[in-house]
């Protein structure tokens, strides 16, 4: 990999950490792919909750692509995430690693691709996957730049996904802090009272407690209770 490679890379990394939440780095990295190898395509696959979904795609013909890897349980994107190697694809109509994948994705004008996982040394994300309208377009030099962004691009997604984590967990406790200033006002009760009252409705109704927080806040009491009486109370 020469310096001018290299040095786009590093600029690259900057500015996906930059990137202000999950979505928006997820779509840069499908951005920066496409660029960083001049292919025609490039989806990003990830995995949450033992489900993959395509979390980015720069064509409509890329989603129906990923559908039809969940749909026949095969194809490249599928077994980067599986065996955790990258796969070259010089024809994808005829590849007989994916002899049911490859020629519905070459009906989709697709003719190359090329697959690397995206992962940090605690979790796999994902993979990004580029596709080529040429046959051969990929080589191996390109498969090492593509695992050298895909390790950037794990890195900034872990960034992300663990800042909006915080946000989300930080936005919580204000709502629950919210809750209980409105039942200490209604009902003239202390704020360790308010807590056991927003804390047994939560585990009598099987409600997280952001939920039940969520709810006082906007309709101002807790559902069920009559106005002027705390729940349990």
């Amino acid at each position: 990999m020469d310096e001018t490679v290299a040095k786009w890379l590093a600029d690259v990394a900057i500015e996906l950490e930059a990137e202000p939440g999950v979505d928006e780095t997820v779509d840069a990295v499908a951005r920066y792919a496409r660029s960083a190898l001049g292919c025609d395509d490039v989806g990003i696959l990830l995995v949450s909750t033992g489900v993959i979904e395509t979390a980015a795609a720069t064509s409509e013909r890329v989603r129906l692509a990923d559908d039809l890897q969940r749909e026949l349980g095969e194809g490249p994107c599928l077994s980067s995430l599986e065996t955790h190697e990258s796969y070259i694809i010089g024809d994808v109509a005829t590849d007989d690693r994916w002899p049911k994948w490859g020629p519905r994705a070459a009906a989709l004008g697709f003719a190359s691709a090329l697959s690397v996982q995206l992962f940090t040394k605690d979790r796999a994300f994902g993979s990004v996957n580029l596709f080529s309208n040429e046959r051969d377009f990929f080589d191996d030099a390109d498969e090492s730049v593509a695992q050298v962004f895909a390790r950037h691009a794990s890195v900034a997604l872990a960034a992300a996904r663990q800042e909006q984590g915080l946000l989300k967990a930080i936005d919580g406790r204000k709502l629950i802090g919210q809750a209980e200033g409105i039942l200490m006002e209604r009902f003239n009760i202390d704020a360790d009272r308010a807590f056991a009252v927003l804390n047994r409705y939560s585990q009598h109704h099987n409600l997280k407690l952001r939920v039940v927080a969520e709810g006082i806040v906007r309709n101002g009491q807790l559902p069920g209770t009559v106005s002027g009486t705390a729940a349990g109370s």
